[in-house]
């Protein structure tokens, strides 16, 4: 699983030239979904999302939470985040979730955050969205399941080795 989250002041997502979501301070998150995902790696992903401290403090250091700003998220599907390109010019999204997959985990991400923030507003799955942002910094983190899930496990496996053999 990928979120790419960027700090914005305002992003809006538009279907069919209809405004579908729109959020003021906060993240605008794009979810890249694989065929390997469950609601764990998600459950995972979501607690790191909400507790990245990427917002500055009265100091100007990067100290605050989405929820400590009260800051809103914008969530966006997006397989993409899965294109593999190392062969040619044209990407493939093999490694991208089947769309049953993705759709399912993706609206679990939306509920999941919603329990926590206030203001989740949402992309249309599978659309041809519009997305428009002004990015704050700019900000811009990949979060990838691969390193956050496998890293906590590596790290808790180095630990239980028995080195006395």
């Amino acid at each position: 699983m990928r979120f790419m989250i960027q700090r914005v002041t305002e992003a809006q997502v538009t279907v069919e030239q209809e405004i579908i979501g729109k959020i003021g301070n906060g993240f605008l998150v794009f979810i890249g979904i694989s065929h390997q995902d469950t609601r764990e790696i998600a459950d995972k992903m979501i607690r790191k999302l909400i507790g990245m401290r990427i917002f500055s403090d009265e100091n100007g250091k990067t100290n605050l939470s989405l929820q400590d700003i009260s800051g809103e998220l914008l969530l966006i599907s997006q397989f993409t985040l899965y294109a593999d390109c190392k062969k040619g010019n044209r990407p493939s999204f093999t490694k991208a979730g089947h769309p049953k997959l993705a759709e399912d985990l993706y609206e679990y991400i939306i509920s999941e955050c919603r329990k926590q923030i206030p203001a989740v507003e949402t992309g249309a799955f599978g659309a041809d969205m519009k997305i428009s942002l002004l990015n704050d910094g700019p900000f811009t983190i990949l979060l990838d399941s691969e390193e956050i899930v496998h890293s906590a496990s590596r790290h808790i496996s180095s630990r239980n080795v028995d080195f006395t053999n």
